[in-house]
C-alpha cells in the first residue's frame, strides 16, 4: 500500500472541519502531493500554518482567514472551486448544527500534530475589522467605524472593480449581454423614474456613494440633490465628481447620519444598499427617520439585500462580518415591507432583481482579475482577496437563492395619489 501523502491527510482534516468525507474538490500540498477526485477543483494549501487556522477556527473563518493571509488558494476558476467548498458540509448549512462536534475537533487536532501544524493561535490577516470597542452595535460611532472598514480602502481600487458607473449596487441588465456600464446606467434611470423625479423635485440619497445616483437625478432630470454618507473617502471623491459634471449648484454631498438630516421634507428619498447596515432593531427607527423626512405624498424606494434562509442574518464570527461588512444584517424582504408599511408608509411596488445580482457581481469578478496587479496596488493583496472571495461566494448565493435584492417603492399618505399602474416606470 502506498504512503499515505501530506495532501491525503489534509483531505481528511478538510473532511473533519466540513462534516463530510466526500469532497468535490482536490488538495494540493505545500510538499507537492495531490489528493482528491481527478477533474474536480484544486485547492492549493501552501502552509502549515492554514491548518493551525483551522484547529483554531474550525469553520468559515478560519478558511477565509487563511485564503486572505495567501495559506490557501485556487487553482482556476474561482467560481467553480468555491461552488465546490460551499456546496458540501457545514459550510452549506446556516443553523445552530453548523459547529464541529468535539470528535470532529480532536480528529482534526490529531491531523494537525501529525502534520507539524500544532502552535499559538496565528494572528488574523491585517484586514480583519473589529468594531466591538467602538461602543454599542448601531451607535453613531460604531456605525461610523463599520462603514469606514468597508468603503474607505482607496477610491482607486473601487474604481478598478466597478467602472467608470461608480455603483456598488446591484444594476439592472435587460440581458446577459447588456454590460455592466450599461446595466447599471439603468439601474439609476429606473430608481429615478420609480420615484418620479422632476425638475421640482428635492431628493434625498441615503448612502449615496461616490454620487452616481445623485448626479443621474440632478443631471437627467434636474432634480436638487443632497447625497449622505459616513465615508470620508467616498465624500471627497463624489464632490470631486460632481463638480466636474458641473453640477454643485444642485448636488449637495454630506459626510451625515441619516439620523443627524434635519432639513426636510423632501419630495422622494432614495436608499440603495444602506439598509444593510441599519440591522434588524434599528429598523422601526429607520423607516419612521425617513419617512418623516418626506413631505406628503412623496416617495421611498428601498434598495436592499435580502437573507433568504430565515428571518434574519447576524453572526459577528462570520468572514462576512470580520472582513468584510462588519455589523451588517441582512434582513428578509416579508419583514423589510412589514416594517416599512408598519411606519406609515404605503408599499406602491415592490420588485425582485436577485438573478440581476447575481450577473452583476460577476462583472465585478471579472474586473478585478483582469486588473489583479493594479488591485493590489491600489490597496493589499489581502483586501483584493477579500473582495475576490466575498463577490464570488456571493455571486453563487443569489444564483441558488439564498440571497435576494429588492426595491421596495413606497409613498407617505397624502398630497397626490399614486399612479394607477407602474406604467410610469416599466
Amino acid at each position: 500500500m502506498a504512503a499515505r501523502t501530506v495532501a491525503d491527510r489534509l483531505m481528511e482534516a478538510l473532511g473533519a472541519v466540513l462534516g463530510t468525507t466526500e469532497l468535490p474538490l482536490r488538495l494540493r500540498a505545500w510538499d507537492g502531493s495531490l489528493a482528491g477526485p481527478p477533474g474536480t477543483p484544486v485547492v492549493a494549501v501552501r502552509s502549515r500554518r492554514a491548518l493551525r487556522r483551522l484547529l483554531w477556527a474550525p469553520d468559515q473563518l478560519g478558511l477565509g482567514r487563511a485564503y486572505v493571509a495567501g495559506e490557501i488558494d485556487v487553482e482556476g476558476d474561482v467560481f467553480a472551486t468555491f461552488a465546490a467548498v460551499s456546496s458540501v458540509g457545514r459550510l452549506a448549512e446556516t443553523g445552530p448544527t453548523a459547529a464541529p462536534t468535539l470528535r470532529e475537533r480532536l480528529r482534526l487536532l490529531g491531523f494537525a500534530v501529525r502534520l507539524g501544524a500544532v502552535g499559538p493561535e496565528p494572528a488574523p490577516p491585517a484586514e480583519e475589522a473589529d468594531v466591538s470597542r467602538m461602543g454599542r452595535r448601531h451607535s453613531w460611532v460604531r456605525d461610523a467605524a463599520a462603514i469606514a472598514h468597508h468603503y474607505d480602502v482607496g477610491n482607486d481600487f473601487y474604481e478598478l472593480v466597478l467602472g467608470p458607473t461608480m455603483v456598488y449596487s446591484c444594476a439592472v441588465w435587460a440581458s446577459p449581454d447588456t454590460g455592466l456600464d450599461a446595466a447599471q446606467e439603468a439601474k439609476l434611470d429606473l430608481v429615478c423614474r420609480k420615484l418620479g423625479l422632476t425638475e421640482d423635485s428635492r431628493l434625498l440619497d441615503v448612502g449615496c456613494g461616490w454620487g452616481s445616483l445623485a448626479m443621474h437625478a440632478a443631471g437627467r432630470y434636474g432634480a436638487t440633490v443632497v447625497g449622505i454618507t459616513l465615508s470620508e473617502e467616498q465624500a471627497r471623491l463624489a464632490r470631486k465628481r460632481v463638480a466636474e459634471a458641473g453640477l454643485t449648484d444642485r448636488v449637495e454631498i454630506r459626510v451625515q447620519d441619516y439620523r443627524a438630516v434635519d432639513d426636510g421634507p423632501f419630495d422622494a428619498i432614495s436608499s440603495v444598499g444602506m439598509a444593510e447596515h441599519v440591522g434588524h432593531a434599528e429598523l422601526p427607527r429607520y423607516a419612521a427617520r425617513l419617512r418623516d423626512l418626506l413631505r406628503p405624498g412623496g416617495r421611498l424606494l428601498n434598495h436592499a439585500i435580502a437573507w433568504n434562509a430565515g428571518p434574519t442574518s447576524w453572526d459577528p464570527d462570520t468572514f462576512i462580518a470580520r472582513y468584510v461588512f462588519p455589523d451588517g444584517e441582512l434582513i428578509s424582504i416579508s419583514t423589510m415591507v412589514g416594517t416599512l408599511e408598519s411606519a406609515d408608509l404605503e408599499v406602491l411596488d415592490v420588485e425582485a432583481l436577485r438573478r440581476h445580482y447575481a450577473l452583476t457581481l460577476r462583472a465585478w469578478v471579472q474586473r478585478l482579475e483582469d486588473d489583479w496587479d493594479a488591485a493590489v496596488a491600489a490597496t493589499s493583496e489581502g483586501r483584493a482577496r477579500v473582495w475576490r472571495l466575498y463577490m464570488a461566494a456571493s455571486a453563487l448565493a443569489f444564483e441558488e437563492g439564498h440571497m435576494g435584492v429588492n426595491q421596495v417603492l413606497l409613498q407617505r399618505p397624502g398630497g397626490e395619489q399614486p399612479p394607477l399602474r407602474r406604467t410610469d416606470w416599466t
